[in-house]
């Protein structure tokens, strides 16, 4: 049985990422490293205009979470767990979505600096879920910002999500096909979760119930 250390959830916007975080850091008596998406000053003026404030909101994300990993090199992960709610890496999925292609150029230039010395993840978990999907929760949950999202963007994003994982190979991935489970509600679902995480052994796996 391998113990994973550093523990990264991944998956678009409205997948349950920042819940699962919580929830798995006390089951796994794990310290859980959470992303400050609120605090980004310019987030609800992306939705309400992508391309204006793209550039500003991104490179506030970018510096933001190259802080939260730099506090996380930190933390002595032989002695300690950690879970974190996102990937550093996946930054650029966004960066690619919805920069121009000058200030990508740009973003590309600080993102490649700031990247050199970001800590790997003993395993990732990805939560896929359909665009559909995403869009009804994000809708659910009515928080301000997030009012003006219009699906063609979660589309995107669920594409460019899928395509970044399906090549990913850093580090061990396990896929969670979110429908049919409820973490929160349903100990028996985390229950599954946790003997998946424990029971993985080769690069690559797979929960689903669909």
């Amino acid at each position: 049985m391998r113990e994973f250390r550093f523990i990264a959830i991944e998956g678009v916007i409205g997948a349950g990422k920042t819940s699962l975080t919580k929830i798995l850091s006390n089951r796994l008596h794990a310290g859980a490293l959470l992303e400050e998406f609120e605090e980004n000053p310019f987030l609800a003026k992306f939705y309400a205009d992508r391309k204006k404030y793209a550039f500003h909101t991104q490179i506030y994300f970018l510096m933001s979470r190259y802080r939260k990993q730099r506090e996380m090199a930190q933390i002595d992960l032989f002695n300690s767990k950690l879970i974190t709610d996102y990937l550093f890496v996946k930054d650029r999925i966004f960066a690619e979505v919805n920069l121009s292609e000058e200030e990508f150029a740009l973003y590309d230039k600080i993102y490649s600096i700031l990247s050199i010395d970001i800590p790997r993840p003993d395993l990732v978990i990805y939560l896929q879920a359909s665009p559909e999907a995403l869009y009804k929760r994000i809708k659910q949950r009515g928080r301000v910002y997030e009012r003006d999202i219009e699906f063609e963007y979660i589309e995107k994003l669920s594409e460019a999500y899928n395509t970044f994982f399906f090549h990913y190979n850093s580090s061990p991935m396990l896929i969670v096909n979110i429908k049919g489970f409820d973490f929160l509600a349903n100990p028996r679902d985390l229950d599954l979760l946790c003997d998946e995480i424990k029971d993985i052994k080769e690069p690559r796996r797979v929960l689903s119930r669909a």
